[in-house]
């Protein structure tokens, strides 16, 4: 019987392995959400335009809302890391997957540019009944929250941008990077999204690359909206009245300090804080130094 068991358990290990092997992402995500459930994180489902909107949302439910926007390509899980120092300190944090993203519907009717996200921002306030919020965006999501105070003024009572877009600047790399198609394009990516990057193993290159193959088109369709420059924000900045925190990693290479320091003077109602050594994904891989002052910003 304990020989029975024993092969039993080892051929179970070599299932699960031979599926880590080939499915790594896979495997990452379900542990990521199994680890979200267990810390409280409530995974829901809303429809915005007559699409299924899955969003997170953890902290007290009668605590101040906070409404934070993932970027191109990203996630809700994407403020995995930042989210919960917002929810220990007494704030409802939403984190939406923008449609075409994470778990929400991926219509291939949807435009997915800047413009037409915001609607789904500010149709997602509607459908749960927030009438004012602190707002976020990282990244694509920072523009798109920038539209969002601008045509809803009334109801973003903060903004809070992380190396954000918005403004019209061509980028100097090859944004074929973000579909990368060969294991070097992968180690490239991950080069430009964060200062000393670790060596990618082949087995997960391998995944990012079916992973990236299966919503490139999603990406390559927000692309073209954003590079006609029809969406940016450089006019829409100066009208903003409400208190703005950008937040900037100190070595980004996707939207480097400088897109920073020009939003900040666009927005003379702001404060800029420079994170060093962090790159694109700061508010990620640099949370711990990023939420005193968004805590800070939020309770004034």
């Amino acid at each position: 019987m304990g020989k029975k068991l024993l092969l039993t358990f080892g051929l179970l290990l070599l299932v699960a392995c031979i599926g880590f092997w080939r499915r790594p992402l896979s495997y990452y995500d379900e542990s990521m959400y199994l680890r979200d459930t267990l810390a409280g994180v409530e995974n829901r489902e809303t429809s915005v335009g007559g699409h299924r909107l899955h969003y997170e949302v953890e902290g007290p439910a009668d605590g101040q809302v906070v409404v934070l926007v993932h970027g191109l390509g990203g996630r809700a899980e994407d403020w995995r890391e930042l989210a919960p120092y917002l929810a220990k300190a007494g704030y409802r944090v939403y984190l939406p997957d923008l449609i075409g993203y994470g778990r929400s519907e991926k219509p291939t009717d949807f435009s997915y540019s800047v413009h037409d996200e915001t609607d789904v921002v500010v149709g997602f306030l509607d459908a749960l009944g927030l009438k004012q919020v602190d707002l976020g965006g990282w990244s694509m999501g920072g523009a798109i929250v920038q539209h969002v105070a601008a045509d809803h003024p009334q109801r973003v009572r903060r903004l809070m941008l992380f190396d954000s877009a918005g403004l019209f600047v061509l980028p100097k790399w090859d944004l074929n990077l973000f579909t990368p198609n060969s294991a070097e394009q992968v180690d490239q990516l991950v080069d430009l999204l964060m200062p000393q990057p670790p060596k990618v193993p082949g087995f997960v290159a391998r995944d990012i690359l079916r992973v990236s193959d299966d919503r490139a088109w999603i990406i390559h369709r927000a692309l073209a909206t954003m590079l006609t420059g029809r969406d940016a924000t450089d006019k829409l900045l100066p009208q903003l009245k409400m208190p703005v925190l950008i937040l900037w990693g100190g070595e980004d290479k996707i939207t480097p300090v400088t897109q920073g320091e020009m939003l900040h003077q666009l927005l003379p109602q702001s404060e800029f804080h420079v994170i060093p050594g962090c790159g694109h994904l700061a508010p990620g891989k640099c949370a711990a130094q990023m939420a005193p002052k968004v805590i800070e910003f939020v309770k004034q």
